[in-house]
Protein backbone atom coordinates (compact mmCIF):
# COMPACT_ATOMS: atom_id res chain seq x y z
CA UNK A 1 0.00 0.00 0.00
CA UNK A 2 2.30 3.18 -1.65
CA UNK A 3 -0.05 5.96 -0.36
CA UNK A 4 -0.95 4.54 3.26
CA UNK A 5 2.49 2.65 4.64
CA UNK A 6 4.19 5.67 6.15
CA UNK A 7 7.27 5.53 8.08
CA UNK A 8 6.73 7.58 10.76
CA UNK A 9 9.81 9.52 12.13
CA UNK A 10 10.18 12.18 14.81
CA UNK A 11 9.17 15.59 14.00
CA UNK A 12 9.14 18.80 16.11
CA UNK A 13 5.99 19.23 16.97
CA UNK A 14 4.78 23.18 15.79
CA UNK A 15 1.93 24.66 17.09
CA UNK A 16 -0.20 26.64 14.32
CA UNK A 17 -0.65 30.39 13.99
CA UNK A 18 -4.34 30.00 15.17
CA UNK A 19 -3.68 27.60 18.05
CA UNK A 20 -1.40 30.24 18.77
CA UNK A 21 -3.83 32.66 18.74
CA UNK A 22 -7.51 31.54 20.16
CA UNK A 23 -9.05 34.95 20.93
CA UNK A 24 -11.45 34.81 24.03
CA UNK A 25 -14.88 35.53 23.28
CA UNK A 26 -15.24 32.79 20.89
CA UNK A 27 -18.49 31.01 20.53
CA UNK A 28 -19.25 28.52 18.10
CA UNK A 29 -21.16 24.90 18.23
CA UNK A 30 -19.11 22.04 17.45
CA UNK A 31 -21.02 18.86 16.54
CA UNK A 32 -20.02 15.47 16.94
CA UNK A 33 -21.05 11.80 17.16
CA UNK A 34 -21.37 11.17 20.67
CA UNK A 35 -20.33 8.50 23.24
CA UNK A 36 -16.30 7.59 23.96
CA UNK A 37 -15.27 9.35 20.30
CA UNK A 38 -16.96 12.42 21.47
CA UNK A 39 -15.53 12.34 24.76
CA UNK A 40 -12.13 12.03 23.48
CA UNK A 41 -12.41 15.33 21.84
CA UNK A 42 -13.97 16.67 24.66
CA UNK A 43 -11.12 15.78 26.99
CA UNK A 44 -8.12 16.51 24.16
CA UNK A 45 -9.77 19.87 22.51
CA UNK A 46 -12.89 21.30 23.85
CA UNK A 47 -11.52 21.22 27.60
CA UNK A 48 -8.41 23.35 26.73
CA UNK A 49 -9.67 25.23 24.07
CA UNK A 50 -12.36 26.46 26.63
CA UNK A 51 -9.78 26.80 29.04
CA UNK A 52 -7.79 29.45 26.84
CA UNK A 53 -11.10 31.69 26.85
CA UNK A 54 -12.83 30.40 24.35
CA UNK A 55 -16.47 29.40 24.34
CA UNK A 56 -17.49 25.81 22.28
CA UNK A 57 -21.03 24.90 22.77
CA UNK A 58 -21.02 20.69 21.49
CA UNK A 59 -23.77 18.88 20.35
CA UNK A 60 -24.76 15.15 18.71
CA UNK A 61 -26.18 14.37 15.65
CA UNK A 62 -26.26 10.99 13.24
CA UNK A 63 -24.21 12.27 10.02
CA UNK A 64 -28.26 13.98 9.00
CA UNK A 65 -26.61 15.72 5.50
CA UNK A 66 -30.12 17.02 5.17
CA UNK A 67 -30.28 18.55 8.41
CA UNK A 68 -27.21 20.27 7.35
CA UNK A 69 -28.44 21.46 4.30
CA UNK A 70 -31.69 22.86 5.39
CA UNK A 71 -29.94 25.03 7.80
CA UNK A 72 -27.51 26.69 4.70
CA UNK A 73 -30.67 26.64 2.63
CA UNK A 74 -33.04 28.81 5.48
CA UNK A 75 -30.04 30.97 6.14
CA UNK A 76 -30.15 30.02 10.06
CA UNK A 77 -26.52 27.80 10.49
CA UNK A 78 -26.16 27.13 14.24
CA UNK A 79 -23.94 24.27 13.96
CA UNK A 80 -20.26 25.58 12.85
CA UNK A 81 -17.88 22.59 12.73
CA UNK A 82 -19.11 19.28 12.25
CA UNK A 83 -17.02 15.66 12.47
CA UNK A 84 -17.90 14.21 9.87
CA UNK A 85 -17.75 10.39 8.61
CA UNK A 86 -16.41 10.02 4.96
CA UNK A 87 -19.90 9.48 3.17
CA UNK A 88 -21.18 12.24 4.72
CA UNK A 89 -18.34 14.29 4.13
CA UNK A 90 -18.37 13.53 0.35
CA UNK A 91 -22.41 13.87 0.39
CA UNK A 92 -22.21 17.70 2.25
CA UNK A 93 -20.07 19.07 -0.11
CA UNK A 94 -21.52 17.82 -3.27
CA UNK A 95 -24.82 19.33 -2.08
CA UNK A 96 -23.24 22.58 -1.24
CA UNK A 97 -23.69 22.15 2.66
CA UNK A 98 -19.94 22.38 3.31
CA UNK A 99 -17.07 24.99 2.89
CA UNK A 100 -14.47 24.12 0.77
CA UNK A 101 -11.11 23.90 2.80
CA UNK A 102 -8.93 26.49 2.29
CA UNK A 103 -5.79 25.23 3.98
CA UNK A 104 -3.98 28.40 4.13
CA UNK A 105 -6.41 29.83 6.19
CA UNK A 106 -5.44 27.12 8.76
CA UNK A 107 -1.93 27.44 8.63
CA UNK A 108 -1.21 23.40 8.28
CA UNK A 109 0.40 21.51 5.75
CA UNK A 110 -1.51 19.41 3.85
CA UNK A 111 0.45 16.91 2.78
CA UNK A 112 1.30 16.60 6.94
CA UNK A 113 -2.13 14.51 6.97
CA UNK A 114 -3.14 10.95 6.35
CA UNK A 115 -5.73 11.77 3.29
CA UNK A 116 -5.05 15.09 2.87
CA UNK A 117 -5.82 15.49 -0.18
CA UNK A 118 -8.81 12.80 -0.26
CA UNK A 119 -11.82 15.55 0.69
CA UNK A 120 -12.41 19.07 -1.10
CA UNK A 121 -14.81 20.21 2.11
CA UNK A 122 -13.15 18.40 4.85
CA UNK A 123 -9.83 18.12 7.26
CA UNK A 124 -8.95 14.57 8.43
CA UNK A 125 -8.72 14.12 11.80
CA UNK A 126 -8.79 10.62 12.88
CA UNK A 127 -7.79 7.28 10.56
CA UNK A 128 -9.42 4.33 11.73
CA UNK A 129 -9.56 0.54 10.95
CA UNK A 130 -12.18 -1.65 10.55
CA UNK A 131 -10.57 -5.01 11.81
CA UNK A 132 -11.23 -8.54 13.07
CA UNK A 133 -10.80 -9.10 16.54
CA UNK A 134 -11.72 -13.07 18.45
CA UNK A 135 -12.31 -14.45 21.96
CA UNK A 136 -9.05 -15.89 22.84
CA UNK A 137 -10.43 -18.28 24.98
CA UNK A 138 -12.29 -20.16 22.48
CA UNK A 139 -8.40 -20.15 19.99
CA UNK A 140 -5.83 -19.86 21.81
CA UNK A 141 -3.41 -20.21 19.02
CA UNK A 142 -5.91 -17.82 17.20
CA UNK A 143 -6.04 -16.94 13.39
CA UNK A 144 -3.53 -14.38 11.68
CA UNK A 145 -5.21 -13.35 8.90
CA UNK A 146 -8.29 -12.17 7.18
CA UNK A 147 -8.13 -15.86 5.19
CA UNK A 148 -8.72 -17.57 8.35
CA UNK A 149 -11.88 -14.99 8.75
CA UNK A 150 -13.48 -17.08 6.18
CA UNK A 151 -12.16 -20.27 7.36
CA UNK A 152 -14.78 -22.41 9.31
CA UNK A 153 -13.11 -25.80 8.95
CA UNK A 154 -10.02 -24.45 11.20
CA UNK A 155 -11.36 -21.65 13.14
CA UNK A 156 -15.61 -23.07 13.99
CA UNK A 157 -17.69 -20.47 15.08
CA UNK A 158 -20.25 -18.04 14.89
CA UNK A 159 -19.15 -14.95 12.93
CA UNK A 160 -20.04 -10.94 13.55
CA UNK A 161 -20.29 -9.09 10.58
CA UNK A 162 -21.22 -5.36 9.72
CA UNK A 163 -24.66 -5.34 8.69
CA UNK A 164 -23.48 -3.05 5.48
CA UNK A 165 -21.67 -4.35 2.02
CA UNK A 166 -18.85 -1.82 2.79
CA UNK A 167 -15.80 -3.94 3.92
CA UNK A 168 -17.32 -7.13 3.82
CA UNK A 169 -17.04 -7.54 0.07
CA UNK A 170 -13.86 -5.93 -0.20
CA UNK A 171 -12.81 -8.50 2.26
CA UNK A 172 -14.28 -11.47 0.61
CA UNK A 173 -12.17 -10.41 -2.32
CA UNK A 174 -9.14 -10.16 -0.73
CA UNK A 175 -9.94 -13.70 0.60
CA UNK A 176 -10.30 -15.09 -2.36
CA UNK A 177 -7.02 -14.14 -3.91
CA UNK A 178 -7.57 -10.34 -5.44
CA UNK A 179 -5.34 -7.80 -4.37
CA UNK A 180 -5.59 -4.73 -2.38
CA UNK A 181 -4.68 -2.70 -5.58
CA UNK A 182 -6.81 -4.71 -7.52
CA UNK A 183 -9.59 -4.73 -5.39
CA UNK A 184 -12.01 -1.95 -6.46
CA UNK A 185 -11.54 -3.09 -10.01
CA UNK A 186 -12.78 -6.38 -9.66
CA UNK A 187 -15.56 -5.17 -7.32
CA UNK A 188 -16.51 -2.56 -9.85
CA UNK A 189 -17.46 -5.15 -12.63
CA UNK A 190 -20.77 -7.45 -12.55
CA UNK A 191 -18.15 -10.76 -12.21
CA UNK A 192 -16.15 -9.41 -9.07
CA UNK A 193 -19.21 -8.74 -7.39
CA UNK A 194 -20.64 -12.04 -7.79
CA UNK A 195 -17.23 -13.46 -6.53
CA UNK A 196 -17.35 -11.42 -3.62
CA UNK A 197 -20.85 -12.54 -2.72
CA UNK A 198 -20.06 -16.33 -3.84
CA UNK A 199 -16.99 -16.27 -1.03
CA UNK A 200 -19.46 -14.39 1.37
CA UNK A 201 -21.74 -17.66 1.13
CA UNK A 202 -19.27 -19.74 2.23
CA UNK A 203 -19.62 -18.47 5.69
CA UNK A 204 -23.48 -17.07 5.89
CA UNK A 205 -24.48 -19.59 7.79
CA UNK A 206 -22.13 -18.69 10.63
CA UNK A 207 -23.14 -14.83 10.08
CA UNK A 208 -24.34 -12.42 13.00
CA UNK A 209 -25.13 -9.40 11.86
CA UNK A 210 -24.44 -5.79 13.94
CA UNK A 211 -25.56 -2.81 13.24
CA UNK A 212 -24.02 -0.24 16.03
CA UNK A 213 -20.14 0.01 16.85
CA UNK A 214 -20.99 -0.99 20.66
CA UNK A 215 -22.89 -4.11 19.62
CA UNK A 216 -19.66 -5.63 17.97
CA UNK A 217 -17.43 -6.11 20.81
CA UNK A 218 -20.78 -7.34 22.82
CA UNK A 219 -21.30 -10.17 20.85
CA UNK A 220 -18.04 -11.22 21.52
CA UNK A 221 -18.55 -10.60 25.39
CA UNK A 222 -21.74 -12.57 25.25
CA UNK A 223 -20.16 -15.71 22.99
CA UNK A 224 -22.45 -15.23 20.37
CA UNK A 225 -19.29 -15.05 18.53
CA UNK A 226 -16.63 -16.34 18.10
CA UNK A 227 -15.01 -13.56 15.93
CA UNK A 228 -16.43 -10.28 14.82
CA UNK A 229 -15.20 -7.19 12.23
CA UNK A 230 -15.07 -3.96 14.41
CA UNK A 231 -14.28 -0.72 14.11
CA UNK A 232 -10.41 -0.98 16.04
CA UNK A 233 -11.19 1.55 18.97
CA UNK A 234 -14.08 -0.49 19.65
CA UNK A 235 -12.53 -3.29 20.18
CA UNK A 236 -9.46 -1.93 21.83
CA UNK A 237 -12.07 -0.70 24.51
CA UNK A 238 -13.42 -3.67 25.90
CA UNK A 239 -9.55 -4.95 25.88
CA UNK A 240 -8.43 -1.70 28.14
CA UNK A 241 -11.31 -0.99 30.02
CA UNK A 242 -13.66 -4.18 30.20
CA UNK A 243 -10.61 -6.41 30.38
CA UNK A 244 -11.80 -8.67 27.64
CA UNK A 245 -9.70 -11.65 26.47
CA UNK A 246 -9.28 -10.39 22.62
CA UNK A 247 -7.13 -10.27 20.30
CA UNK A 248 -7.50 -7.46 17.67
CA UNK A 249 -6.44 -8.46 14.03
CA UNK A 250 -4.90 -6.18 11.86
CA UNK A 251 -3.92 -7.85 8.88
CA UNK A 252 -6.01 -6.45 5.81
CA UNK A 253 -7.25 -3.74 7.76
CA UNK A 254 -9.69 -1.30 5.96
CA UNK A 255 -8.41 2.51 6.36
CA UNK A 256 -11.39 5.30 6.66
CA UNK A 257 -11.18 8.76 8.03
CA UNK A 258 -13.66 11.23 10.23
CA UNK A 259 -12.89 15.03 9.03
CA UNK A 260 -13.52 18.30 10.56
CA UNK A 261 -16.03 20.27 8.25
CA UNK A 262 -17.52 23.83 8.28
CA UNK A 263 -21.08 24.17 7.78
CA UNK A 264 -21.67 26.69 4.85
CA UNK A 265 -22.06 30.14 5.63
CA UNK A 266 -21.60 29.84 8.86
CA UNK A 267 -21.46 33.45 10.11
CA UNK A 268 -18.56 31.85 12.65
CA UNK A 269 -16.45 31.08 9.38
CA UNK A 270 -12.94 32.77 11.67
CA UNK A 271 -13.95 31.04 14.41
CA UNK A 272 -14.34 27.59 12.64
CA UNK A 273 -11.63 27.71 11.41
CA UNK A 274 -9.40 28.38 14.31
CA UNK A 275 -11.02 25.84 15.96
CA UNK A 276 -10.12 23.01 13.48
CA UNK A 277 -6.45 24.35 13.28
CA UNK A 278 -5.98 24.39 17.50
CA UNK A 279 -8.07 20.82 17.35
CA UNK A 280 -5.94 19.33 14.54
CA UNK A 281 -2.52 20.68 16.03
CA UNK A 282 0.37 17.47 16.45
CA UNK A 283 0.13 17.92 20.04
CA UNK A 284 -3.63 17.68 20.48
CA UNK A 285 -3.91 15.09 18.83
CA UNK A 286 -1.69 12.92 19.78
CA UNK A 287 -3.37 13.81 23.57
CA UNK A 288 -6.42 12.28 22.47
CA UNK A 289 -4.77 8.79 21.85
CA UNK A 290 -4.78 8.62 25.70
CA UNK A 291 -8.40 8.46 25.38
CA UNK A 292 -9.62 6.23 22.61
CA UNK A 293 -7.78 4.09 20.15
CA UNK A 294 -7.92 5.94 17.01
CA UNK A 295 -4.65 6.77 14.50
CA UNK A 296 -4.05 11.02 14.71
CA UNK A 297 -4.38 12.20 11.18
CA UNK A 298 -1.53 14.42 11.51
CA UNK A 299 1.81 12.06 11.11
CA UNK A 300 4.00 14.70 13.16
CA UNK A 301 1.49 13.42 15.84
CA UNK A 302 3.05 9.87 16.07
CA UNK A 303 6.43 11.01 18.27
CA UNK A 304 4.41 12.46 20.77
CA UNK A 305 2.04 9.35 21.52
CA UNK A 306 2.70 7.01 24.18
CA UNK A 307 5.05 4.29 22.94
CA UNK A 308 2.99 1.76 24.63
CA UNK A 309 -0.05 3.20 22.80
CA UNK A 310 1.25 3.11 19.42
CA UNK A 311 0.86 -0.84 18.54
CA UNK A 312 -3.08 -0.18 19.00
CA UNK A 313 -3.50 2.40 16.50
CA UNK A 314 -4.46 1.65 12.39
CA UNK A 315 -1.42 3.92 12.04
CA UNK A 316 1.13 2.14 13.48
CA UNK A 317 3.98 1.38 10.89
CA UNK A 318 3.46 -2.72 11.10
CA UNK A 319 -0.33 -2.13 11.27
CA UNK A 320 -0.43 -0.48 7.75
CA UNK A 321 1.77 -3.32 6.14
CA UNK A 322 -1.21 -5.01 4.66
CA UNK A 323 -4.13 -2.43 5.46
CA UNK A 324 -5.89 -0.80 2.46
CA UNK A 325 -8.04 2.32 1.62
CA UNK A 326 -11.42 2.53 1.32
CA UNK A 327 -12.67 3.98 -1.74
CA UNK A 328 -14.85 6.74 -0.84
CA UNK A 329 -15.47 7.80 -4.82
CA UNK A 330 -16.15 3.82 -4.93
CA UNK A 331 -18.78 3.88 -2.50
CA UNK A 332 -20.30 6.91 -3.78
CA UNK A 333 -20.74 5.70 -7.19
CA UNK A 334 -21.74 1.84 -6.74
CA UNK A 335 -23.20 2.08 -2.93
CA UNK A 336 -26.96 2.31 -3.91
CA UNK A 337 -26.71 -0.38 -5.99
CA UNK A 338 -24.72 -3.12 -3.89
CA UNK A 339 -26.90 -2.34 -0.84
CA UNK A 340 -29.62 -3.30 -2.64
CA UNK A 341 -27.74 -6.27 -3.91
CA UNK A 342 -26.69 -6.91 -0.20
CA UNK A 343 -30.34 -6.37 1.21
CA UNK A 344 -31.43 -8.81 -1.46
CA UNK A 345 -28.54 -11.44 -0.58
CA UNK A 346 -29.53 -11.29 2.96
CA UNK A 347 -33.13 -11.79 2.25
CA UNK A 348 -32.31 -15.44 0.52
Amino acid sequence: MKKFSILFTAALLAGTAFAASARAGDELTVVSWGGAYSESQHKAFVEPYNAAGNKVTEAEYNGEVAKIKAMVEAKAVTWDVIDVDTPTGLQGCAEGALETIDWGKLGLDKSKFIGGDLLDCAVPNIVYGTVYGYDTTKFPEGPTTINDFFDLAKFPGKRGIWKNPQVNLEWALIADGVSNEDVYKVLGTPEGVDRAFKKLDTIKSEIVYWEAGAQAPQLLADGQVVMTSAWNGRLQGAIDKDKKPFKIIWDHQALDWDWWAITKDTPKLEEAYRFIAYASDAGRMADQTKYIAYGPANQDAIPSVDPATVPNLPTAPDNLKTAFQLDPQFWADHGDELKERFNAWLAK
